[in-house]
């Protein structure tokens, strides 16, 4: 796959409970030259989270300090938490040629957006708003007051999904999987992200000689 420059970005979206980092680190295990970008995060380790593997667990104070640096290509305030997303682990897989997946709210996919960062942008939807509320009953994460808290932001971030390039149902899980696979080959075979250079050495060299 590394015939290409640069890699691309997969700016993935979607409400609390609808299984977008299920999604995102399982896609990883099944396309090659793929990476999951490890977002910085305030908000405590959960059970069987693992700092520097789920997130990047850091204070409020040095998450500032470093948002201060501009060391995040996109950052921003979630339930009362930050995340952002490291500049530099990003231009360093992409400089190597691999493809990135961030896994990113709506209010960051916006921010690269606005900063005309080229990527593709995939919305993860949930089946239903009813399956989304047992999805995050069941995790036993969240008092029902953060469940309807997230429940009132879901409303908020799913008409958000006409901004993005691609939508996906999650309502079932390897129907999903075979969807973000199939965007991310697809993504790969256009024309602009075929590095020139690799088709002058393999083809056109070749045919003058």
């Amino acid at each position: 796959m590394l015939k290409k420059p640069r890699g691309s970005l997969f700016i993935v979206s979607a409400p609390s409970g609808a299984g977008k980092t299920t999604l995102c680190k399982n896609i990883v295990s099944m396309v090659p030259d793929i990476r999951f970008s490890i977002s910085y995060t305030t908000r405590q380790q959960r059970e069987g989270e693992i700092n520097g593997t789920d997130y990047t667990f850091v204070s409020t104070d040095v998450f500032k300090r470093m948002a201060d640096r501009g060391e995040f290509i996109e950052w921003a305030e979630v339930h009362g938490e930050l995340y952002g997303t490291s500049r530099k682990m990003i231009d360093s897989f992409r400089a190597e040629g691999y493809d990135l997946i961030l896994d990113i709210d709506t209010q960051g996919a916006t921010q690269l957006r606005g900063k005309n960062k080229s990527g593709t942008f995939i919305f993860i939807l949930p089946p239903s708003i009813k399956e989304l509320k047992k999805r995050l009953k069941e995790r036993m994460t969240d008092s029902d007051e953060v469940i309807r808290k997230r429940l009132k932001r879901a409303t908020a971030e799913i008409k958000t999904y006409i901004d993005y390039d691609y939508v996906i149902i999650n309502d079932n899980l390897d129907r999903a999987l075979m969807e973000f696979e199939s965007i991310i080959l697809a993504e790969r075979a256009r024309t602009h992200n075929i590095n020139p250079v690799w088709i002058e050495d393999m083809f056109l060299k070749q045919e003058e000689q």
